[in-house]
């Protein structure tokens, strides 16, 4: 999100007077839909400490934090505000460059490939990498929270009061971790983070004459909270789905899918249809944010489930193998210096 005129156009919409640091992406009200429905819709095999009501309330609210942390300062934003966007255009390249189903799968390797194509990772976004990380740390905390289960079950004398000890943390860092994750993946969802054509259809071929008005803030804002509710977008969320692949192919084409519906967002906008009181928007909207739910649930299985086979501490130690009773993780996750 570049928030210097994307919450231009959001204040000049809504008549109100705010600090660049309130701009947020989908705004306030679309991604603590998407945290609250991610929740609930989980199954029982996740954890129960994430599916109680106050984590859907904690989630809810702390969606918002990638938003509500702008504004801390130069270096604070200039690294962090591309990591809610990536700019596809209707070639499948971004900013002409790399085509982004083939994108490699490091920063450094997407950094080489834009500066070969005269641009960088800070104009053309890097949201697939914000949701890999994101994923990839929930993975990390859901195989500590095993272990510290296990270690208070299995741990000597006072370990078993460590590992209970550490457990809590760990549930509260996750909660904490999750919601960033939450965020990136709302924002996966919302067509204008996946597109050339962020902010009105801009300077490229436009034979059917797209509104070049900047749409961006007015959408996801104002016209989400005024139009969308909880109970609209939770019927359109989809059932459970692993695509069976490694993360950074599931973000790729999670986000093709999105920019599918950049088109169609703008033909809503030339109908008239993106304003108050229109049923067509409000059934668009809320279905993004459906979807924004849905991957953001299905990702946090993943995760739970992946975490079973993973390793942590130092010196390393596997999840299976400290849940099963043959090793003691009490030194790998207290710290071996």
């Amino acid at each position: 999100m570049r928030p210097a005129f994307r919450f231009a156009a959001l204040a000049a919409a809504v008549g109100l007077a705010l600090t660049p640091a309130a701009a947020s992406s989908w705004g306030n009200t679309g991604h603590r839909i998407i945290g609250v429905l991610a929740v609930e819709a989980l199954p029982e095999e996740v954890p129960a400490f994430l599916r109680g009501k106050k984590a859907m309330q904690d989630m809810g609210e702390l969606a918002r934090e990638p938003d509500r942390s702008k504004g801390a300062g130069r270096i604070h934003d200039s690294n962090r505000d591309p990591a809610h966007f990536i700019d596809i255009d209707d070639e499948g390249r971004v900013l002409g460059g790399p085509v982004f189903a083939d994108l490699a799968s490091t920063r450094a390797e997407y950094e080489t490939a834009l500066r070969a194509a005269g641009t960088d990772s800070w104009k053309a976004g890097y949201l697939q990498f914000s949701i890999v990380d994101g994923y990839q740390q929930l993975v990390k905390d859901f195989a500590m929270w095993r272990v510290d289960v296990a270690g208070a079950k299995y741990g000597k004398g006072a370990q078993k009061a460590w590992f209970k000890r550490d457990r809590m943390r760990r549930e509260a860092l996750l909660i904490a971790n999750l919601a960033n994750l939450a965020h990136f993946v709302g924002d996966g969802s919302q067509p204008l983070h996946a597109t050339t054509h962020y902010n009105g259809w801009g300077d490229y071929p436009n034979p059917k004459g797209y509104t070049t008005e900047r749409i961006h803030g007015p959408f996801e804002g104002a016209f989400v909270k005024g139009a969308v509710t909880i109970d609209m977008a939770r019927p359109t969320m989809k059932p459970f789905a692993s695509c069976g692949c490694p993360v950074e192919k599931r973000a790729i084409a999670y986000l093709i899918r999105t920019q599918t519906f950049v088109e169609p967002l703008y033909a809503l906008w030339k109908d008239g249809a993106l304003r108050p009181g229109q049923t067509r928007g409000a059934d668009f909207a809320a279905e993004r944010i459906g979807a924004g739910a849905t991957e953001l649930r299905d990702l946090i299985v993943e995760a739970w489930r992946a975490s079973a086979n993973a390793k942590v501490g130092w010196p390393e130690v596997s999840v299976a193998d400290v849940e099963s009773g043959k090793v003691d993780a009490y030194e790998a996750m207290l710290g071996a210096d």
